[in-house]
């Protein structure tokens, strides 16, 4: 079987972003939620499976600074040819599932598409959650956005954990409060009805 590394690799390698079944080549409903947050310029934004979403350039635009993670190094190749380099952009080949290496600062907004429901294993995803819960800082905000419990039970030929809004929270712990939520359904680039649970967290100051 091969690793989360080969197969997303050999996935990236061979498809051009609109034929990847979750490409967005419009990303109005993470921006939406996104309306909500009081993020000035230059704040700190963790993607934990950046991919080749576009909206790495939209948050850019937007003069944030970016910690691009991705367990392929095929799509960070194919997002530094994109969108370069530069002081505001670090790029980070890890499986989230696991312990991030020290060095991660904390940042203002972790936001994560279609990631977190590729993690079945138990550890993994508490692994996942502990990266999370260490990364942003008090006061800072955490976008989930991942098949709900009406999606689909598979994607890119790996099964996943579906979510309802009630494993999202208690999984967040009381250290985060739930902003807002909704069920979204995304069409995905063959025509197809994805549903999604979005939801936005953010971090207690005085916990």
């Amino acid at each position: 079987m091969p690793s989360p590394s080969e197969h997303w690799n050999k996935i990236f390698s061979t498809k051009t972003d609109p034929e990847l079944g979750w490409y967005e080549g419009d990303v109005t409903q993470t921006l939406k939620f996104l309306a909500q947050i009081p993020l000035g310029e230059s704040r700190q934004v963790f993607l934990p499976g950046a991919g080749t979403s576009k909206l790495v350039d939209e948050l850019l635009s937007r003069g944030h600074k970016l910690v691009l993670n991705d367990v392929s190094e095929e799509a960070l190749s194919r997002l530094r040819r994109r969108v370069g380099t530069g002081e505001k952009l670090t790029f980070l080949r890890h499986d989230i599932s696991k312990t991030l290496p020290e060095g991660i600062s904390q940042v203002d907004l972790w936001i994560d598409r279609a990631v977190l429901h590729f993690l079945l294993d138990e550890e993994d995803i508490q692994t996942y959650f502990s990266n999370l819960k260490s990364t942003i800082r008090l006061g800072g905000y955490a976008l989930l956005a991942e098949f709900s419990l009406a999606g689909a039970p598979k994607c890119a030929g790996l099964e996943l954990h579906r979510y309802c809004v009630d494993e999202m929270s208690r999984r967040m712990g009381p250290e985060f409060v739930l902003v807002e939520h909704e069920d979204y359904t995304y069409i995905n680039p063959a025509g197809d009805s994805r549903p999604y649970l979005y939801a936005l967290f953010k971090r207690q100051v005085n916990e």
